[in-house]
C-alpha cells in the first residue's frame, strides 16, 4: 500500500472504529503518526495496520459525523432561544413595556493544536453567534505564549486544546508523563491561573482527546477532559464554552446543563459549576452595533 501525508485512514485493530489523517511516515520503523479526523486523538500506527479510506467511504463518514454535529447544534440553538425568551421577559418588566435591547456575549479566545479543528471550530462559533477569536499553536508552545496572548487578546474565556492520548505501555493513567501532551496543557492552565486566579473572571477549558482530567481541574481549568480517558469530538470544546459565553452573567452553568449538548458527554468532559458571562443593555438602536 503506498500512502502519503494527509491520506485518510483507519486502523484494522480497532476495527476500523476511528478516520485518521496522517501527519508524518516514519520509513525507518515503518509507522506513521495519525490524528483524528474528528475526534481530538494522536497516534502511531504500524503501515500494516492501517488502512486506506477512498472518497466515497470518506465522504458517507463525514455525513454522518455532520448529522451528530448538526443535532447537537440544534439541540443548543433551543437552549438559547429558551434563555433569550427569559432575558427579554426581564428587560421588559415582564413583557409590560415595549423595549429593545443589546447583549454582548463573552469573548473567547481559542487556542488549538490542530489549524484543520481550529477552522472546523471558527465555523461553528459563527454558527452560534459567538465572538472568538482563534490561533493555531503546537501544544508544547502554549505555555510559554499564554500570557502574552491572553493579555493582547483579554478574553472571557479561554479554550487550550488540540491532540492528545494516553500512552499505555508508558505507565499508569495518574502518570501525568504518560500523556502527549497533557502537561502542556496543565502548565498553561497554571500560567494564566497564577495572573487570573478567580474562575469566574477567567473561564478556561483545557484538554483533547484521553487527556489528564483530574490534572487540569486541580491546576484551575473550570472545564476539562477526559475523565474516563475517552477520545472526545472536535466540537466539544466549542459546545461548552458557547454555552457559557450565551449564559447571563446572573446565572450559572451548572456542569450538567454545559455537557448535555455536547457529542461524547460526562465520560469524556467534566468540570465545576462557572457564571454566565453575557450581560445585556438598553436600549438598542437601529443599526447600531456593540460588539467589537
Amino acid at each position: 500500500m503506498t500512502m502519503k501525508e494527509g491520506d485518510i485512514v483507519a486502523r484494522r485493530s480497532y476495527g476500523c472504529d476511528l478516520i485518521f489523517r496522517v501527519t508524518r511516515l516514519n520509513d525507518s520503523s515503518q509507522t506513521a503518526e495519525l490524528v483524528g479526523e474528528d475526534m481530538r486523538l494522536i497516534a502511531d500506527a504500524p503501515f500494516d495496520d492501517l488502512v486506506l479510506i477512498d472518497s466515497s467511504e470518506h465522504k458517507m463518514r463525514r455525513e454522518q459525523s455532520k448529522e451528530k454535529e448538526d443535532y447537537s447544534f440544534r439541540l443548543f440553538r433551543q437552549d438559547y432561544q429558551l434563555l433569550r425568551m427569559k432575558r427579554e421577559y426581564t428587560a421588559t418588566s415582564h413583557f409590560k413595556k415595549e423595549t429593545s435591547f443589546f447583549e454582548l456575549p463573552g469573548k473567547i479566545l481559542h487556542i488549538d493544536g490542530d489549524p484543520l479543528y481550529l477552522s472546523k471550530c471558527l465555523e461553528m462559533y459563527k454558527r452560534l453567534g459567538v465572538p472568538v477569536y482563534g490561533l493555531y499553536m503546537k501544544e508544547s508552545e502554549i505555555p510559554e505564549n499564554i500570557i502574552k496572548l491572553v493579555n493582547n487578546v483579554r478574553p472571557d474565556i479561554l479554550v487550550i486544546t488540540g491532540h492528545d492520548a494516553y500512552i499505555k505501555h508508558k505507565g499508569e493513567k495518574k502518570d501525568l508523563q504518560c500523556y502527549r501532551n497533557s502537561r502542556y496543557f496543565v502548565r498553561a492552565v497554571k500560567e494564566v491561573r497564577s495572573v487570573f486566579p478567580n474562575l469566574d473572571h477567567m473561564v478556561i477549558f483545557a484538554g483533547a482527546c484521553q487527556s489528564h482530567f483530574e490534572s487540569l481541574i486541580r491546576a484551575g481549568a473550570n472545564f476539562a477532559s477526559s475523565p474516563a480517558r475517552i477520545n472526545i469530538h472536535m466540537l466539544d470544546p466549542v459546545f461548552i464554552v458557547s454555552k457559557i459565553a450565551l449564559t447571563s452573567f446572573t446565572d450559572h452553568v451548572n456542569v450538567w446543563d454545559a455537557l448535555r449538548n455536547t457529542l461524547t458527554g460526562e465520560d469524556g468532559l467534566g468540570g465545576v459549576e462557572t457564571k454566565g458571562i453575557l450581560r445585556t443593555g438598553m436600549p438598542m438602536k437601529e443599526n447600531e452595533d456593540y460588539s467589537e
